[in-house]
C-alpha cells in the first residue's frame, strides 16, 4: 500500500513537473504580452534569470514601440547580467542605452555595461584591446556622472585595468633583458618611462635599467667597459636618488661598489 502511495505521489509530481514546464515553454512561443510580461517578472523574482532572460527576449519582439519596451529590454539585459553572461548583457546594455538614452534606466544600464566591459577583458598575458575600451568607457562615464556615488568603484576598475596594461609593457620590455639583449632592454625600458612616466612597475622598471647598463659593460671588451660602467653608475645614481629605500637598493650598492673598484683598475 505505501508502495503505491510513493508511486502515485511521484506520477503527480511528475506530472507537475512537466506541466509547469509545458506552461513555460507554450508562453515562450505565444504572443500574449501579457501573460508573457507575468511570467517573465515571476521568473525574475525568483532569481530564475536564465529563464527570465529568454521570457524578456521573447517578449522585447512584441513589445517594440510600446510603453513597456524599455522596461522590458533593461530587464533582459538584467537578467543576462545576473546569470553572468556578461557578453550578452554588455551587448543588450548597450542596444538598450542607444534605443532609450532618456529612460530611468539608463544611468544604472550604462554602469553595469561598465562592469560587464570590465568583466569581459582579460589577463595582462592576453589581447588588452578590451582593456582599453573598458577604460575609455568608465573615464567617460566619471565625466558624464561625476557626482556619482559609484565614482569610487571605477576608480578601483581604472587601477585595475590600467596595471594591467603597465604589467603588459613591463614584462615586454623585460624579455629583452632574460634574452641577455641588454642594449634593446635598457631602451625598451626607458621607453616604458618616456610614454608613461607613472608606469606601476616603475621602480623594477629603473632596477632593470641599471642591471642592463652594469651587464652590458660587464660583457664588454675592455676597451669599452669603462665608459659603460660610467653608464651605469649615472643609471645607479638616478635609481637611488629616486628610491633611496628601495628592496633593490642592497644590490645595486654592491654592484656600485664593485664598479669602482674595476674603474680604478682600468
Amino acid at each position: 500500500m505505501d508502495n503505491r502511495f510513493l508511486i502515485l505521489a511521484a506520477v503527480v509530481a511528475g506530472t507537475l513537473v512537466a506541466g509547469c514546464k509545458t506552461q513555460y515553454e507554450a508562453l515562450l512561443s505565444s504572443n500574449d504580452v501579457e501573460a508573457k510580461y507575468e511570467m517573465a517578472w515571476k521568473l525574475y523574482n525568483a532569481g530564475k534569470f536564465k529563464k527570465s532572460a529568454a521570457m524578456f527576449e521573447s517578449l522585447s519582439m512584441l513589445t517594440s514601440g510600446t510603453e513597456k519596451d524599455d522596461t522590458v529590454r533593461y530587464y533582459w539585459a538584467l537578467s543576462n547580467y545576473k546569470y553572468s553572461d556578461f557578453i550578452t548583457a554588455d551587448a543588450n546594455f548597450g542596444s538598450f542605452i542607444e534605443m532609450y538614452p532618456r529612460s530611468p534606466f539608463s544611468s544604472e544600464a550604462r554602469f553595469l555595461k561598465l562592469d560587464c566591459m570590465f568583466r569581459n577583458t582579460y589577463r595582462w598575458e592576453l589581447d588588452q584591446k578590451p582593456t582599453q575600451m573598458a577604460i575609455f568607457s568608465i573615464s567617460e562615464y566619471m565625466m558624464d556622472y561625476p557626482d556619482s556615488e559609484r565614482i569610487p568603484i571605477c576608480r578601483e576598475m581604472l587601477a585595475d585595468l590600467r596595471m594591467r596594461l603597465d604589467t603588459k609593457e613591463f614584462e615586454g620590455a623585460k624579455l629583452y633583458y632574460n634574452m641577455e639583449d641588454y642594449v634593446a632592454a635598457k631602451t625598451a625600458l626607458k621607453n616604458i618611462l618616456k610614454d608613461n612616466s607613472e608606469n606601476y612597475h616603475r621602480e623594477e622598471v629603473l632596477y632593470y635599467i641599471a642591471m642592463s647598463a652594469y651587464k652590458y659593460a660587464s660583457l664588454s671588451i675592455p676597451s669599452k667597459q669603462k665608459e659603460r660602467y660610467l653608464e651605469f653608475i649615472d643609471e645607479y645614481f638616478n635609481f637611488v636618488e629616486e628610491i633611496p629605500e628601495s628592496k633593490f637598493r642592497k644590490e645595486l650598492d654592491g654592484l656600485y661598489a664593485s664598479v669602482q673598484k674595476i674603474i680604478g683598475k682600468l
